[in-house]
């Protein structure tokens, strides 16, 4: 499964969610008529999408079973995925963004920033999200900054400094 997106509130009454996406595009998730539910606290479950549409920077969806403002309120927090296999293959160099999402940033000194929470299509580049115990760091995923993602290190290598 690759985490897609996350439940960050209700919407409305009838028991729509409002889902932030780790996606390009906000729509990506649209043409998913099944979505996994969970979380480390939460076991994964598969809810059917009857509806589900972009809302200025976020999508809103009414999942099967979910019926009321009551319920929707309890999957916030979930997350969204959906199975790798449905995903077409990343090319050389690129990645989907829900796998970014958690990984270690280190910059050239070893030093770690933190982990990447969220991504931003800023239009020109897209920028890391980067949470630690002071805040957040926004690093431009630039080929000059973004030295090396290894996905099996679960690590991100930039050049770039805690300060900036």
């Amino acid at each position: 499964m690759v985490v897609m997106g996350r439940i960050v509130s209700a919407q409305g009454l009838l028991g729509w969610v409002k889902v932030q996406t780790f996606t390009e595009h906000l729509d990506a998730l649209i043409d998913y008529h099944t979505w996994q539910l969970g979380n480390d606290k939460h076991p994964w479950r598969e809810f059917k999408v009857l509806e589900c549409k972009p809302h200025t920077k976020v999508l809103v969806a009414r999942l099967e079973g979910i019926t009321d403002r009551t319920a929707a309120e309890k999957c916030k927090g979930l997350l969204i995925a959906v199975p790798r296999s449905s995903l077409p293959k990343a090319g050389t160099d690129e990645y989907y963004w829900s796998d970014l999402i958690g990984l270690t940033v280190v910059n050239l000194e070893g030093e770690g920033l933190g982990t990447v929470d969220s991504l931003l299509d800023m239009g020109a580049n897209d920028v890391l999200c980067v949470r630690n115990d002071e805040g957040e760091i926004l690093i431009p995923f630039l080929s000059h900054v973004v030295q090396q993602v290894s996905l099996e290190e679960k690590l991100i290598r930039v050049d770039w400094q805690a300060d900036y």
